[in-house]
């Protein structure tokens, strides 16, 4: 970033790339990737196994595996040896971090500090008191910061954790791209479609490791469903459902004086700034910013991050997504946020009803009230699978003891997703949650946003959007287009 309304000192890092030839006849520029699966992965998925399987059981969703020679992200600059620590910085430190509780890590942090050959040397948050309340709770010698840039410009320095608001992850993660940082982000990973794509690019091109904070395929409950679903132990799905969350309000809360420490116009960065009231500051009060239009895309980027991503899993869609997305109901309609608004996560309009069709004619419908949460049910022509946060509930109960490593494809998993995380900063291999991955199941919620978008402005449901996977466009709506991207303040630019 060059000015965020200020001058300030820019960072270059070089790199080089490989082209890579796909199957599908299409040539990508992408940075040298070493594509094994990281030591605390699965290891009865080897590499070899693992593409050889995938391949010859004809897996949707990809169009062609990638072919990439090791040792392809060879890191510029510093190099991590495997008794070396592994130095981190923390963006955001708000609840979803942690921390907030004199002594009490807790959250994403607490994930990292229990991983043996981590430490955090900095703190970064626009709200100063809470950059250092966490500092101090991460240990002695942590720096707090209130511009994050400031910590980029460290060279000790490895890699970032972003816990920021949504609208901050893609600038926060390419800025600490082009620093020559790792970048473990939270979900949903992006704002907008033009984000993601912005934030892939720019961590090929740094040759960069990014995780997104999917952490539910680090889970043995989810990846059992998924290996069970993609071995066809319930046929050929046919139909998934999947929660109906609401989308984002519109805000119209009063304005209030700006406490202490805290930069507002640092905090709104690449939004058009609203007047301060706390409760877009808090991720989830009345209603908070995780609820409103400008920062987050409400709970379908919430905990829709989730169980979006694990249809995504499921369908073997992670390089891709649906065909077609539309909305049955009424006209969407949103909330407005104001001095007496609610409080809940599932607060907000659910009306009209998103509806997906992914290859294969798979239909997918986001009906159900607030289960499974974080998961879905799907439905095959043998049987079916709802799987949520401790659900599992399969067609033939012999299904929950199967060895997993039996099965014919084979998927890679972790125990632990901020370890994998850490072992890919350290091999330089790609993470469970891969950049891609996480800009395809974010994708997936703001096309369902998209659609309802839609209907509001033009009054008309049932209109099936067809959705250009590979070109990120839609091919038969303006005002679909329109949405795929936002505008942006002076001085935060997308590229890399």
């Amino acid at each position: 970033m060059e000015t965020l309304g200020r001058p300030y000192h820019k960072r270059e890092v070089g790199c080089k790339y490989l082209t890579i030839l796909l199957v599908c006849e299409k040539t990508i520029i992408i940075p040298n990737f070493n594509f094994n699966i990281s030591k605390n992965m699965s290891r009865k998925s080897d590499r070899r196994n693992f593409l050889k399987k995938s391949i010859s059981a004809g897996v949707a969703g990809i169009a062609a595996p990638y072919i990439i020679p090791s040792k392809v992200l060879a890191r510029p600059g510093k190099r991590i040896g495997a008794n070396d620590k592994v130095i981190l910085g923390a963006i955001g430190t708000g609840s979803r971090f942690g921390g907030l509780s004199p002594g009490n890590v807790g959250g994403l942090g607490s994930s990292f500090t229990s991983l043996e050959g981590v430490e955090f040397a900095a703190t970064a948050d626009a709200d100063l008191g809470r950059a250092q309340s966490s500092a101090t709770n991460l240990g002695s010698g942590v720096k707090a910061y209130q511009d994050y840039r400031q910590l980029l410009d460290r060279s000790d320095i490895d890699a970032v954790i972003v816990a920021s608001p949504d609208h901050w992850h893609a600038q926060h993660s390419i800025d600490a791209a082009k620093a020559g940082k790792d970048i473990y982000c939270e979900k949903a990973l992006t704002l907008t479609v033009e984000e993601g794509r912005a934030m892939v690019d720019a961590v090929r091109k740094h040759q960069r490791v990014l995780q997104t904070g999917s952490q539910q395929r680090s889970w043995d409950t989810f990846h059992r469903a998924i290996m069970l679903i993609r071995n066809g132990y319930i046929g050929k799905v046919n139909r998934i459902v999947g929660v109906n969350y609401p989308g984002p309000w519109e805000n119209a809360l009063p304005a209030q004086p700006v406490p202490d420490g805290v930069d507002w116009d640092m905090w709104m960065g690449p939004v058009e700034p609203h007047p301060y009231n706390e409760n877009i500051k808090r991720s989830r009060s009345n209603p908070g910013w995780l609820s409103i239009k400008d920062f987050c895309g409400g709970e379908i980027c919430g905990w829709g991050a989730h169980g979006l991503d694990q249809i995504q899993w499921a369908l073997n869609m992670d390089e891709s997504g649906p065909e077609e997305v539309w909305v049955e109901g009424k006209p969407y309609k949103p909330w407005i946020a104001k001095a007496d608004s609610p409080y809940g996560r599932f607060f907000g309009e659910k009306d009209p009803i998103i509806h997906y069709t992914y290859p294969g004619n798979i239909h997918v419908e986001l009906s159900q009230d607030s289960e499974p949460t974080g998961g879905a049910l799907f439905i095959g022509d043998k049987g079916q699978i709802r799987v949520g946060r401790g659900i599992l509930e399969v067609s033939d109960q012999s299904w929950l003891t199967l060895p997993l490593e039996d099965m014919e494809v084979q998927i890679p998993t972790s125990e632990n997703h901020s370890q994998n995380f850490i072992d890919c900063v350290r091999d330089r291999s790609i993470p469970l949650a891969d950049v891609e991955i996480g800009h395809r199941s974010a994708t997936v919620g703001h096309l369902g946003n998209i659609a309802r978008w839609v209907s509001e402005r033009t009054g008309e449901v049932g209109v099936k959007m067809k959705w250009d996977a590979q070109a990120e466009k839609f091919t038969n709506s303006e005002w679909g287009n329109h949405f795929l991207s936002r505008p942006r303040r002076e001085g935060y630019s997308l590229k890399s």
